[in-house]
């Protein structure tokens, strides 16, 4: 469902999603929050799409929030746009989501690309919290993703001084999965994508649910939705097909039933 905001076009298996307000580095207005909600929840509903790739351009992935928007607000103003149920809309995404960033990941932009289950990174790119330098702090997970990602010195140190990163101290951060030359940014998100795409769907959903919920709870209440998805698995018959192909030295064919 493309828009003025967002673009959307359908690969064999997955979808690529772009950001697409390239005058202002993509900056997350909240009508591009709306857009890219609205695509990323009509390609989790898609049978046919079995992973999502989130993208921006050369010179941004996002810069930001859309700071025209909440210059003159008051409190009352933000609790009443409740922009950050936009933000949970999000996380509840079951299909796995790769951020293809080259360029800024800025604020609201890192924390997007944060909220994504992969990230590649082109060697151009840079993540950042750089609210504390506009008088605010992240509210869309960027205390709580990057320290997790980071640990709390590193994240101490991006969050109150505004400092940023590149893309190399990213990957050696823990931050990102894998930095590639610019021109190849989308060549490598789109094998990922497809390698995934190419997995038991059901599985691949049960197992993304299972890690996040690793970042939630306990290890023994992690342990137990673990194995409640595990078991539940053996009700599928990719579980079965899967099975029956290693025995039978074949490839199996999935069904994502």
């Amino acid at each position: 469902m493309p828009t003025d905001t967002v673009t959307v076009t359908h690969e064999e298996g997955f979808a690529l999603i772009t950001l697409n307000r390239p005058d202002v580095l993509n900056a997350l207005s909240g009508e591009l929050m709306r857009d890219l909600v609205a695509s990323l929840e009509a390609a989790d509903a898609d049978a046919g799409v079995r992973c999502i790739v989130l993208t921006g351009n050369e010179r941004a992935f996002a810069a930001g929030a859309d700071i025209r928007e909440m210059a003159g607000a008051t409190p009352a103003d933000m609790d009443a746009r409740n922009q950050f149920a936009l933000w949970e809309r999000i996380r509840r995404i079951g299909t796995p989501v790769i951020a293809a960033v080259g360029g800024f990941a800025l604020g609201g932009g890192c924390e997007l690309a944060m909220a994504c289950d992969i990230i590649i990174a082109a060697d151009s790119a840079r993540f950042g919290q750089p609210e504390i330098l506009i008088g605010v702090m992240p509210g869309a997970g960027g205390t709580q993703r990057l320290t997790r990602a980071v640990g709390k010195a590193k994240a101490m140190e991006m969050v109150l001084t505004g400092r940023t990163i590149g893309a190399d101290e990213a990957l050696r951060r823990g931050l990102v999965n894998v930095v590639v030359p610019r021109e190849g940014l989308l060549t490598e998100a789109r094998a990922w994508a497809a390698e995934i795409a190419a997995a038991p769907p059901l599985a691949v959903r049960a197992a993304k649910e299972a890690i996040l919920r690793s970042f939630e709870t306990t290890l023994s209440e992690g342990l137990a939705a673990e194995r409640k998805n595990f078991h539940l698995l053996f009700a599928t018959e990719d579980q079965k097909e899967g099975m029956r192909a290693f025995l039978d030295k074949r490839r199996p064919v999935w069904k994502g039933k």
